[in-house]
């Protein structure tokens, strides 16, 4: 028995796919009751409700479980709301943590991310041996996943046989709500993004991260943790890959990284008067303009990983936006 928490979500219901598809299993998908399952929809996973909030549901839920994903968590680009991030992905963490011990569980896979490594001073490359330190992460949502790193690199050397992923930013199809990522590809295909800013990311592939999650719970070494990266890609570059991909121009006007900055301050409620989702924050434009580089060579070694092309993931994405009526 398999078990993932945050099934529901766009990570959670393509790393079920990848099992399903790997003929892994059963797959039992843990969801909070208020969750949608419109993701899970016509798939051969067994739905149960809980909470990894609520540690009597996790015990139910994990169960007869042999492996268990966890990658049920909150994303935020942002810079406040630490008390609610703390409280689902470091708290949440510590009760996944414990209910795998208390039910026998053979393994643990912990999706954490690239955010949870400390941005080294001046750029750089951000690799397995960057240091994990709370106090020198760059928002809250990076200060929760080291938080949450840390639990479980703990509870590895206390003997649970946990493995952690570290993602870079995600995007692909089957992203239902969407994500920020996803969001940027349809706002850019309908033509709503006017300009553009020098900076660039590490961009990969959400099924090469469910095949590196399944990789990690295979051949992953207790304890360790693997970046899954994809490629490096300017902000100019992935406005020109969508372009190219759906024929709506991309921005020609580039304005300076550091006047965004400046009135960051207003986003805020610039977002909150067009009812839109942030797609730029004072700390999303910190993190674009970070020069780190991220090296997925140990995963690339230990366990196979091999990420595809950026253009694929875009076209791939759009076309399944087009397909459920997003686009």
């Amino acid at each position: 028995m398999l078990v993932v928490t945050g099934a529901a979500g766009f990570m959670g219901n393509v790393l079920v796919r990848a099992l399903l598809d790997a003929g892994e299993g059963p797959v039992r998908s843990l969801l909070r009751p208020t969750s949608d399952p419109l993701s899970l929809a016509g798939l051969d996973t067994e739905i149960v409700h809980g909470d990894i909030n609520d540690p009597a549901s996790l015990a139910a839920a994990f169960t007869g479980a042999d492996t268990v994903y966890h990658v049920a968590g909150m994303v935020s680009i942002t810079r406040g709301g630490l008390a609610r991030l703390r409280e689902i992905n470091v708290e949440g963490t510590r009760n996944v943590l414990a209910a795998a011990r208390e039910t026998g569980v053979r393994r643990l896979v912990y999706c954490s991310s690239i955010h949870a490594f400390a941005v080294p001073p001046g750029g750089g490359c951000i690799d397995e041996e960057t240091p994990v330190d709370p106090a020198r992460s760059t928002g809250s949502y990076d200060k929760s996943k080291a938080e949450a790193t840390l639990l479980v690199r703990q509870a590895a050397a206390e003997g649970l046989d946990a493995v952690m992923v570290h993602p870079t930013g995600i995007l692909g199809p089957y992203d239902f709500r969407p994500s920020p990522m996803g969001e940027l590809i349809l706002q850019a295909t309908r033509g709503r993004i006017p300009a553009f800013v020098d900076g660039a990311y590490n961009f990969v592939d959400v099924r090469d991260v469910a095949a590196g999650m399944l990789a990690a719970a295979a051949r992953g070494t207790r304890g360790s943790g693997y970046i899954l990266a994809g490629n490096n890609v300017t902000v100019k570059d992935l406005l020109q890959t969508i372009e190219a991909v759906t024929g709506t121009p991309a921005p020609r006007m580039k304005v300076p990284i550091g006047l965004l900055k400046s009135i960051s301050f207003l986003f805020p409620a610039y977002y909150w008067a067009i009812r839109e989702k942030p797609l730029f924050t004072k700390y999303s434009l910190d993190t674009i303009s970070s020069g780190c580089e991220m090296d997925n060579e140990k995963a690339a070694r230990e366990l196979g990983y091999q990420p595809r092309p950026f253009r694929e993931t875009v076209e791939d994405a759009v076309r399944w936006f087009r397909k459920n009526g997003m686009l």
